[in-house]
């Protein structure tokens, strides 16, 4: 169980570890930057998974009292309703309509009542959705820094055309950061 779940705890020593390497090796290059906010983003992110573990009290307590006021109007209707009348035949056919229109009103009550229950869970999964929009866009700048490290670059064959950017040109060095 234990490579099932992610510990915050060890991501964030990793990801200072990371930050550690990579300023003893390249004290002067842009990803030193880049995992400084790795950093500074495992931790934010575990405060919110953290936060996010707690129960939204005020909207349980909210659904609880719209499912309680929904039960409430339909023991009210409830008792209103002319179960009584079917014995006539006039009124027979009122009292099935009746009877259908209650089912219909019973079957849409029990879909609202899940989509309450839902409602928690949605509200977290879009938190959640928005803490990994700021995961996502640090990965698209760590690729953006790694496309300057392409090994074919030292083949003979490569030829840098007038907008490439500075590259690094020692295998050795390349190599190391590619590591």
């Amino acid at each position: 169980m234990r490579y099932r779940t992610l510990d915050p705890k060890l991501i964030i020593e990793t990801a200072e570890r990371l930050e550690e390497r990579v300023a003893e090796r390249f004290p002067d290059a842009g990803l030193r930057g880049v995992a400084a906010e790795l950093v500074s983003l495992s931790r934010d992110l575990a405060k919110g998974a953290k936060a996010l573990e707690a129960p939204l009290w005020w909207l349980r307590g909210l659904i609880a009292a719209a499912v309680i006021a929904g039960a409430l109007v339909f023991v009210f209707v409830g008792t209103i309703l002319p179960l009584d009348r079917l014995s006539r035949t006039s009124d027979a056919l009122q009292s099935v309509q009746g009877i259908e229109a209650s089912l219909n009103m019973i079957i849409l009550a029990v879909i609202g009542f899940l989509a309450l229950i839902r409602t928690e869970e949605r509200i977290k999964r879009k938190q959640v959705f928005r803490q990994l929009h700021g995961l996502r866009s640090l990965i698209h700048v760590i690729d953006m820094h790694q496309l300057t490290k392409d090994p074919a670059t030292l083949s003979a064959n490569f030829k840098p055309t007038s907008h490439s950017p500075a590259r690094i040109t020692n295998a050795a060095d390349l190599a190391r950061y590619l590591d």
